[in-house]
């Protein structure tokens, strides 16, 4: 059988992939096309933090 490729990207290459969007949509003359490459900025980045620490609620413990 063949090797599975692990196709999840590690969160620095999501950081750098984001980085280089918004370089790129920052450079686009205004526009509608600089607008969805902004967007499509902020989903990768939106990505990169998804992937981050999560830590537990602060606060009191529920009743149960």
């Amino acid at each position: 059988m063949e090797g599975k490729k692990d196709e999840t990207k590690s969160q620095q290459d999501l950081q750098m992939e984001a980085l280089a969007a918004l370089e790129q949509a920052r450079a686009m003359p205004h526009g509608p096309a600089r607008s969805e490459a902004l967007k499509r900025a902020g989903l990768l980045q939106m990505a990169v933090d998804t992937q981050g620490l999560q830590f537990a609620k602060r606060g009191r413990p529920r009743k149960t």
